[in-house]
């Protein structure tokens, strides 16, 4: 059962899940999956019985750096910075001196931030001392469609252009 569209009823779509669609065509890349989508919507094809069903994924991790008592008090320092103007703006909007409001709030931010990040890195122990940044990738992309119109994608999505991206 999948959820129905956000601009929809909200009420759950019929049909059989994504994953037991029939494949229209298969793509190395998300971005030549979506092209095909668009291509499909672009030309009147019924997109709400497509989907795009990524094979084979996998969490990609790039180690960035090591992880010190410095660096966790930076990261601290700059995230909670950020947290204090945001809500200094905000308190700002009522305040009779915004300016000394947005910045008392920075201030407190920093001073969050810092404490936080310090006590964030000391509760790892020792565990994980590295900086990464992971993403779930997949092998391939499918664009999979429903078996009513499964023929009709076939035919439209053959006269899709695949030597421009």
């Amino acid at each position: 059962m999948s959820l129905g569209s956000p601009l929809g009823s909200g009420r759950p779509t019929p049909g059989p899940a994504v994953a037991s669609r029939p494949v229209v065509a298969s793509y190395a890349t998300y971005a030549e999956a979506q092209r095909a989508v668009d291509y499909l919507s672009d030309e009147k094809f019924p997109v709400q019985f497509l989907g795009i069903l990524g094979r084979d994924l996998r969490i990609e991790e790039a180690v960035l750096g090591r992880m010190d008592w410095g660096k966790a008090a930076v990261s601290g320092l700059i995230q909670g910075v950020w947290y204090g103007l945001f809500v200094g703006l905000l308190i700002s909007l009522f305040a009779q001196q915004p300016g000394t409001v947005i910045l008392g709030c920075a201030v407190l931010g920093l001073a969050f931030g810092v404490g936080l990040g310090l006590l964030s890195y000391s509760l790892t122990g020792g565990h994980r001392d590295f900086v990464s940044r992971s993403a779930i990738t997949a092998t391939s992309y499918d664009v999979v469609c429903t078996w009513d119109h499964l023929e009709q994608a076939k035919s439209v999505l053959a006269g899709l252009d695949t030597t421009t991206t």
